[in-house]
């Protein structure tokens, strides 16, 4: 099977959940999130890696063949003491999707597909090192979408940004044209890290979807449903989506044209998805 065929190519909302609140496991999946990150990083202290790990481990037994294919595991960066086994465990869960922060070479994820063939892959964006090698990363193999890391961007970067993030404008363009560029799925935007107000959040999605990102990181429930409308397409998005279908239907996946735009493969991707979040598969 190949391991981008995947629901959470198309997928427009991540919630995290920490790795030592497996009380929050089925909760989040309950939440109406089409994906859930299992956090082995920055939710979990140091000293509670190998329980967190241990958590999910005999979690994974108890969840449907459905929950899994939303599932995906974050694991500390490469580089850390922690990072070797935690890819022991997506190997040992034979887990769908695995989320790397603080991604920044070509080698990093290659080496990861290497020893998970069936994983799809998330390369987190969170350094400077690693928005210079946007290109190679998302060229890399098995990557399923790029994702921003925004917080720990803008530290890495020492920017003191304003609540829109008007000094990420840039990368987040470099993320998004990347990822035309490597012909995988939009990818996948920060977070809001606050909770509370309503309006920022809806703004920040929107921003989102305007700038071409296809989904957005979520840190509490009452995200989700925002993010998720946030993101949901127009009448107009989903008769052009329609249209796009029924042309590469008719050419077989070949090359065409419609409306004088060249129909390739991230265009389909999108399609697809605005149909799949339109709810009309």
């Amino acid at each position: 099977m190949n391991p981008l065929d995947t629901p959470l190519v198309f997928s427009s909302n991540f919630l995290f959940v920490p790795g030592t609140r497996p009380d929050r496991f089925v909760k989040a999946l309950a939440s109406g999130a089409n994906g859930v990150v299992l956090d082995l990083e920055d939710a979990v202290a140091e000293e509670d890696k190998e329980a967190a790990r241990n958590a999910i481990r005999t979690a994974w037994p108890q969840f449907s063949a459905e929950q899994k294919q939303r599932l995906v595991i974050r694991s500390n960066s490469p580089g850390t003491k922690f990072y070797s086994a935690d890819l022991i465990l997506a190997q040992e869960l034979q887990v769908g999707c695995l989320l790397i922060p603080k991604s920044e070479s070509l080698d990093q994820i290659n080496g990861a597909a290497l020893i998970l063939p069936k994983t799809a892959i998330i390369p987190m964006i969170e350094t400077a090192i690693g928005l210079d090698h946007l290109r190679e990363i998302a060229n890399s193999n098995q990557v399923l979408r790029l994702a921003l890391g925004n917080l720990d961007l803008q530290a890495d970067l020492g920017m003191i940004c304003d609540e829109q993030e008007t000094e990420l404008q840039t990368a987040r363009y470099q993320i998004v044209l990347a990822s035309r560029l490597a012909q995988i799925a939009p990818p996948i935007d920060g977070v809001t890290p606050s909770t509370d107000d309503l309006l920022r959040i809806t703004n920040d999605a929107e921003r989102a979807k305007r700038m071409g990102f296809g989904a957005k990181l979520c840190i509490h429930p009452k995200q989700v449903a925002i993010v998720k409308a946030s993101f949901m397409p127009t009448e107009e998005e989903i008769e052009w989506a329609q249209r796009v279908i029924e042309a590469d239907r008719a050419s077989k996946g070949g090359a065409v044209k419609l409306d004088g735009r060249m129909i390739d493969r991230p265009v389909v991707l999108l399609a697809k998805r605005t149909l799949a979040l339109a709810g009309k598969h």
